[in-house]
């Protein structure tokens, strides 16, 4: 292995000064060419900066690890304007600093020739400047994709799925912004047509986009039909199954054994239902177990109340209390 000492001693020992070990410096340097050129004051100098907008010094090792071409950047011509456009989208400077913590790259980046570009790239599908930074905030590496190849393509995907481009579009980046980082022909395709296969229409797909955006994201043999398979075994026939996945798409993401298996079985065993009660309500699968259907269900059982699935749980506290003369229980 070639040594660090064959690079720059100014480089070298600034990030010695810092704690790096020669391994860490020398796959440094190897993944950035342009650290061998740069001087140890202006990699002090960078490094002070990012301490200055708020990154804790304990992360910037791991920063510059991810990142090391950050020490070779401008300071005023390329970080000081990118930390400032960032700081300009509605986010607090204490998140500029997270964003920039999960992905440093984001600073190699330029503001005329991508941040701008992708700022009216939102603005066209109808998204508010600051939920802009929301999106930015939560997946940087947005910044990194192309327009063109990548964005675009979803545009168009979620397009033809019969989204309108200038205010559905948008929501669905707002509510899933890492659905930008899929592949159409590798996940979000297949997956729509995995739904397809169960019997969902194109009006439910387009529920799905717009409510539940993340589901369009999971792997179809990996996540989606393992669940599918589980359903089958607790006695939902075809039809059943495609209205539960209609009524409820997160069903097929859930974990099986903390969160599908946990509900089928309080709802069998202990409230005495008959499984095809969650296809006429499918929303019971969002509710939590404890703190509420089994709350509840232990109200009912006390005053001996049967009713459905939907008036148990379709219904904030204080309309459940009323509505079946519950209030002192509740008080």
């Amino acid at each position: 292995m070639e040594t660090t000492e064959s690079h720059g001693g100014g480089i070298m020992w600034f990030f010695r000064d810092r704690g790096f070990d020669d391994k860490s410096i020398h796959e440094m340097l190897k993944k950035c060419k342009r650290l061998e050129d740069v001087q140890r004051e202006e990699a002090s100098e960078n490094w002070a900066y990012l301490k200055s907008i708020g990154i804790p010094e304990r992360k910037l090792p791991s920063v510059i690890t991810k990142c090391p071409k950050v020490l070779t950047l401008h300071l005023h011509e390329k970080l000081v304007p990118m930390v400032q456009c960032l700081g300009t989208l509605g986010t607090k400077p204490s998140e500029v600093a997270s964003t920039i913590t999960k992905f440093p790259h984001i600073l190699s980046h330029s503001v005329e020739e991508k941040l701008c570009p992708l700022l009216a790239f939102f603005e066209a599908l109808g998204v508010p400047e600051k939920q802009v930074g929301k999106i930015i905030l939560l997946n940087p590496r947005i910044v990194s994709y192309s327009i063109e190849t990548k964005l675009s393509q979803i545009v168009e995907f979620l397009a033809n799925l019969g989204l309108t481009k200038t205010e559905m579009i948008g929501k669905v980046f707002i509510k899933c912004p890492f659905i930008m980082g899929y592949s159409v022909d590798k996940r979000l395709r297949p997956t729509c047509e995995f739904f397809r296969t169960l019997g969902l229409t194109e009006q439910d797909l387009q529920k799905v986009a717009i409510n539940f955006p993340e589901v369009l994201c999971r792997d179809v043999d990996k996540i989606l039909r393992p669940n599918l398979e589980y359903l089958k075994t607790c006695g939902f026939q075809f039809g059943q199954l495609a209205t539960l996945v209609a009524g409820h798409p997160p069903i097929l993401i859930k974990s099986i054994r903390n969160s599908l298996e946990p509900r089928i079985k309080f709802l069998v065993d202990v409230m005495g239902r008959r499984i095809e009660e969650v296809v006429d309500y499918p929303d019971y699968f969002k509710h939590a177990l404890k703190k509420r259907v089994q709350l509840r269900q232990k109200l009912l059982k006390g005053k001996n109340i049967n009713c459905t699935l939907s008036d148990m749980l379709d219904c904030n506290q204080k309309k459940f209390a009323c509505k079946f003369g519950l209030v002192e229980q509740l008080a």
